[in-house]
């Protein structure tokens, strides 16, 4: 459990009169009246999604959306004026939109695809991250593309946008590939480690931060190929909840003006992750362009 704290100094002054203000003046609904209720929120964590959301030496959730996702929590305990605790909910990629829609977790802080198939069931942020889909393969191996995958063993895992990917490609170009649904990530990548499989197919950040992880261990592997898939993260809340929604996009407007994101990007991809090793990953063109935009648009 986290008891949530102002992070913002100053900026959140504003946001906690904005937020008395709703409080007291507007009847509160969905997961804001819930959260006022029961002085607790919810948040859906992944084990191994590497540095968005995994689990540090002493078992507790880290991570860039982790961070981001503490943050939005400060401002949901601004905007219905009660402090907040924290309760975490481990979820996998195949769990996670059930948790969000049960209303087993409040937000999910992981690594999960923004799509229009996906925002018929939930709600999610504006983009915290852009990637796409990758292959993983062993220093050396003959796969340097999609092409090369005839034959061949390739793990995904399960529920993500990457198996769909992956199984469009083998299916268009009619490829004799055998997937390997794996239950999280880093099965995925543990079957590539032991030889079960051929190739890992995931996002290109995450498969990064994995053999940045490994990187002690001795292994050598590649990122290979070209882009299987566009995808853009977001944090994830139910669908219909036009409350929180409005504090979810004012509470990263600001986070954007501020520079907030900038600094957690910063600190989770181009500096020392807890275990020393580093992704080196800078920022993207397109991500530097949503948030210029966001901060931008942020209303006056």
């Amino acid at each position: 459990m986290h008891t949530a704290r102002t992070a913002w100094g100053a900026a959140c002054l504003s946001i906690a009169l904005a937020g008395s203000a709703l409080a007291q003046e507007v009847q509160l609904s969905g997961t804001l009246a819930k959260v006022r209720a029961s002085g607790t929120i919810a948040l859906a964590h992944r084990d191994s999604s590497v540095p968005f959301s995994y689990l540090n030496a002493r078992q507790e959730p880290i991570g860039y959306s982790v961070e981001l996702c503490k943050a939005l929590v400060d401002s949901i305990a601004d905007a219905v004026n009660k402090t907040l605790t924290i309760t975490w909910v481990p979820v996998t990629s195949a769990s996670r939109f059930d948790a969000i829609a049960s209303g087993k977790a409040d937000l999910e802080c992981g690594s999960t695809t923004s799509n229009l198939e996906r925002q018929q069931r939930v709600a999610f942020s504006p983009v915290i991250f852009v990637s796409g889909t990758k292959l993983m393969v062993k220093a050396g191996s003959p796969v340097r593309s999609f092409r090369d995958l005839a034959g061949k063993k390739v793990a995904v895992t399960a529920g993500t946008t990457n198996e769909k990917s992956l199984r469009d490609l083998v299916q268009k170009f009619k490829l004799d590939t055998q997937i390997m649904v794996q239950p999280d990530h880093a099965a995925g990548f543990a079957q590539v480690a032991s030889g079960a499989a051929d190739a890992f197919a995931t996002d290109d950040v995450l498969l990064y931060g994995l053999m940045a992880e490994q990187a002690a261990k001795g292994g050598k592997y590649q990122v290979v190929g070209e882009f299987l898939s566009y995808d853009p993260y977001g944090i994830m809340f139910r669908k219909d909840d036009p409350q929180l929604a409005r504090v979810v996009q004012e509470s990263f407007q600001r986070l954007a003006e501020d520079g907030e994101i900038e600094r957690q990007y910063t600190r989770w991809f181009l500096r020392r992750l807890p275990s020393g090793a580093s992704i080196n990953l800078p920022m993207s063109p397109q991500l530097e362009a949503i948030l210029e935009t966001m901060a931008v648009n942020r209303p006056k």
